[in-house]
Parts: C-alpha cells; sequence; structure tokens
C-alpha cells in the first residue's frame, strides 16, 4: 500500500532527522540546510545550495577543471584541448563521457585523446610558460589540421602564477589560430559548476570577439536554431538535431557535443537557442541575449510527454510553417512512443526510483520515468544552484525527497530507508548500491548505453530501466534491510 503525500512527508522527515544524528552537532546543523522534503506550492525546494562541502565528508562532487575541460570545452571536437598541468587531471579525464563524434581522430578531431603538459617538479619551481610555448609549436607541428588549442588550467598554474593568457595571444598570432586561456584551476569555486562559467566567459572572451572581427561566409536562414548544452552522450544530440530539423529549424551549431570551432563562431548569428543543460550554459545564452538580442529557451526530451511539450515550445517561437512541422513531427513518432510504453509500463509502473546526478537529470528525468508509469521519490543535485532547485518545483511531486551535494553515507543511508526500485546516480555510487543488492543506472553517461534524448532515446531508456530492474540477478542477492 503507498503512502499518502503527508505519510511520505513524515516519514523523510524522520529519516533526515535519523541521518543527521551521526553528525558532530556543528556538523549535521549545517548538512540539515541540505536536506529536505518538497512541499507543493513552495517557489524553491528549501535546500542550501552551491556552498563549500564539509570537509571529512565524502562529497561526490568535482571541479572548475571537470566543468571546463569534461563538460563545456572537451566536446568541441576540432580543436585540441591540452591538460595544462600535472599528468593526472588529464589522464582521469580522458575519454570518459562517451561525447559522440564523426570524424578521424588525430586528424581532424581530437575528443578522446589526452594532451598534456605532464608538469613536473623543474616546472612548478621555474614555470611553465615556455614549456607551453613549445608544446603549442608541437601540436601545429603534428596535428596541422586542428582548428584551434584550448589551454585548461589545472591547479599549479593558478597556484605559481603562469602566463597562459600571454602565451595564447603570442601562439595565436604566430600560428594564426584561435588559442584559449581558459583559467579552470581546479581548486577555484566549490564545485564543477564554477568551471562551467569560467568556459562560458572565455568562449565570450576569445571565440565570440575574435569571430566578430572576421568577415565569415555565412547565409543566414529565418529558421537558424542552435543546441546550447547537450554534449552528445551515447549520441543524444543526433537525436534532438533529427527532430528540430525535421519540424523546418536549421540547426547552425551544437554546444558542445559533435561541435565545432567554427559553429561556435557562427552561434550569434542564431534565431533562437535551444538550451538543454541549463546549469552548464545559461550563462553563454544570457550573454548571446543580452549582447546580439537572440532570446533562448530550455526545452526538454526526456519522455515523449516532455518532447512534445518542448518542440510545441520551441515552435512557438517562429511562424506557423514551424508549428504544423512540430505537429508534424510528434503525431510521426507518438505511435513510436506509445508502443515503448505499451511494452514497457506493464513491467515498470508503480516502480520507485531515487536520483543523485548532476546538471540538468535530477529534474529533467522525471517525466520519462512517470511516462513509464515510475515514481521518483528522491532527487538532488551534485552542483546545482537555488534557480536549479526552483525549476525543480515543476517536476517532483509533494513529499518528495530532497537532497544537495549528498553525501555517501547520506545517500546510502536514504537508500535504505526509502527502498526504491532503482537507483540512478554516477560511476562512483554505481557498486556501492549493486553490491547492496540495488538495481542501478549510471546517470551519467547512460551507463555505456544511450541516446535517451528524443524519441529513439526513450526507447533506449525504458529498455534500460527495465534490463536493470527486472533482471534475474537480483534474485541472487539480498538487499541489507532484507
Amino acid at each position: 500500500m503507498s503512502l499518502t503525500a503527508e505519510e511520505m512527508k513524515a516519514k523523510n522527515r524522520e529519516t533526515i532527522d535519523e541521518v543527521l544524528k551521526v553528525y558532530p552537532e556543528k556538523t549535521a546543523k549545517k548538512r540539515a540546510k541540505h536536506l529536505s522534503v518538497y512541499e507543493d506550492g513552495k517557489p524553491d525546494c528549501a535546500v542550501k545550495s552551491n556552498v563549500k562541502s564539509i570537509p571529512g565528508v565524502m562529497t561526490i562532487r568535482g571541479c572548475a577543471y571537470a566543468g571546463s575541460k569534461g563538460v563545456v570545452w572537451g566536446p568541441i571536437k576540432d580543436m585540441v584541448h591540452l591538460s595544462h598541468g600535472p599528468v593526472g587531471c588529464g589522464q582521469y579525464s580522458w575519454a570518459a563521457r562517451r561525447n559522440y563524434y564523426v570524424g578521424t581522430t588525430g586528424v581532424d578531431t581530437f575528443v578522446t585523446m589526452q594532451f598534456t603538459s605532464d608538469f613536473q617538479e623543474k616546472d612548478i619551481v621555474f614555470g611553465g610558460d615556455k614549456k607551453l610555448a613549445r608544446i603549442v609549436d608541437e601540436i601545429q607541428e603534428l596535428f596541422p589540421l586542428n582548428k584551434g588549442v584550448s589551454i585548461q588550467s589545472e591547479c599549479p598554474i593558478g597556484l605559481i602564477g603562469d602566463d597562459i593568457e600571454a602565451v595564447a595571444k603570442a601562439k595565436g598570432k604566430e600560428h594564426g589560430k584561435t588559442i584559449v586561456p581558459v583559467r579552470c584551476e581546479g581548486f577555484r569555486g566549490v564545485s564543477q559548476s564554477l568551471g562551467h562559467h569560467i568556459a562560458n566567459d572565455s568562449i565570450r572572451d576569445w571565440v565570440f570577439d575574435k569571430a566578430a572581427t572576421q568577415k565569415q561566409a555565412f547565409k543566414s536562414t529565418p529558421y537558424d536554431v542552435a543546441i546550447i548544452g547537450d554534449y552528445n552522450i551515447g549520441g543524444d544530440a543526433w537525436s534532438s538535431r533529427i527532430l528540430l530539423e525535421e519540424m523546418g529549424l536549421r540547426v547552425i551549431a551544437q554546444w558542445s557535443g559533435d561541435g565545432t570551432l567554427a559553429e561556435l563562431e557562427a552561434t550569434p548569428k542564431a534565431k533562437l537557442n535551444a538550451l538543454h543543460c541549463y546549469r552548464s550554459m545559461n550563462y553563454i545564452s544570457r550573454y548571446m541575449e543580452e549582447k546580439y538580442g537572440i532570446p533562448w529557451v530550455e526545452y526538454n526530451f526526456f519522455g515523449p510527454t516532455k518532447i512534445a511539450a518542448s518542440l510545441r515550445e520551441i515552435a512557438g517561437r517562429f511562424d506557423d510553417k514551424i508549428k504544423e512541422g512540430a505537429e508534424r513531427v510528434i503525431a510521426k513518432y507518438q505511435p513510436m512512443a506509445d508502443e515503448v510504453v505499451a511494452k514497457f509500463r506493464p513491467r515498470l509502473a508503480g516502480k520507485t526510483v531515487m536520483l543523485y546526478v548532476g546538471g540538468l537529470r535530477p529534474r529533467h528525468v522525471i517525466g520519462a520515468y512517470e511516462d513509464l508509469g515510475m515514481e521518483v521519490v528522491g532527487t538532488g543535485y551534485e552542483f546545482g544552484h537555488n534557480d536549479d532547485y526552483q525549476r525543480t518545483t515543476h517536476d517532483v511531486r509533494d513529499g518528495t525527497l530532497i537532497y544537495d551535494d549528498v553525501t555517501a553515507y547520506e545517500l546510502e543511508k536514504f537508500v535504505e530507508k526509502l527502498r526504491p526500485d532503482l537507483v540512478g546516480s554516477g560511476i562512483k555510487e554505481k557498486y556501492v548500491f549493486q553490491k547492496m543488492g540495488v538495481p542501478f543506472r549510471q546517470m551519467h553517461s547512460w551507463d555505456y548505453s544511450g541516446p535517451y534524448h528524443g524519441y529513439d532515446g526513450f526507447a533506449v531508456f525504458a529498455r534500460d530501466m527495465d534490463m536493470a530492474i527486472n533482471a534475474p540477478v537480483w534474485s541472487l542477492a539480498k538487499a541489507p534491510w532484507k
């Protein structure tokens, strides 16, 4: 028998109180501000966010370098992204996110390659500017078809004061290439979120300003749009692009999965920026609105309900031709979506889910689960801001457990108390819960599957959730509470 909203609220508040008891008083007081239960009608989720994690607890966050190199810049395929500093950061972030792209690796595309300045002790002592200049020269000699270089600063660069901007300017002029210094040292900010912002600002300052002074052969149309904040994990951006183009729009840029430097340069000529990952790309979207007068609209392509609503919202920014195109696309794909629901909903209806992910997923995927008859009973962000939690209120139900920057201990105890049928989180959590006997999906990069965006992606999403929950292996394992 399922609990009522009031019973769920009482149970979740009791669970939060129980979890906080293990902490010292000062720590418990701080963490209490990040844990809450959503109540209908409230303007946000009543949690504090975007503040430093507490030393000593096991946070699951990343750093500013991860936000810049791993998210915003890294998927741009025809540029070389140089991890400037010791080898570890580049090695750890090497080809980790499955940002699919078309091209010949090592010739005209470089996403899955690792470039590092491999700092040694002498570089820390004497500085790495000269070494950086030599590396940029080597890149031009070894990979002449690259369109540019981004210099992704690691922690030591900010500490020793290397002037990467001067090197970028000098070498950019010498080679006639776009070379972008990115001050994304890992110690900046409280999480990877500031890395997104820093990366957005570097595109503004080193790509847009440069492009504005050049005459480019670009023929605009009234239907030019840019996909912003889709990193093409498992082919997501391709599934999204199909729908936009079928409804009559012309996608002139993808940011940044399967994207190119030329697409970044062309984006200020778009008529609309369609923003998927609000957290990582709202900064540049707002800038383009202020600077170039380009409106932006958030969209959600997880699950047929949200896809249809988003297509109509995007189409609403254009004329009747595009509005009719949106309805035509929805009518075309809805039967396929209905078949997916008919097949998997009987196997998944009533199942509960707990989410803990980054970016947009803690709220965007809720609709896709609901299309399958599932219920999200707990959700939270690794590096969300208050405006993320405000947007989350439109998707969660009364009584949903909310947790910000949840610790490993807290998440484990919440799962033990709520006993969901599925947990969706990251790679660091995956094997913990699977060893506990709890079905799990890695929801940062789709657990080596995908795409999950678009109608094609919904079929893959439904199959994967069914495969995770109903796999016979769980009959051989017991969760701790059993």
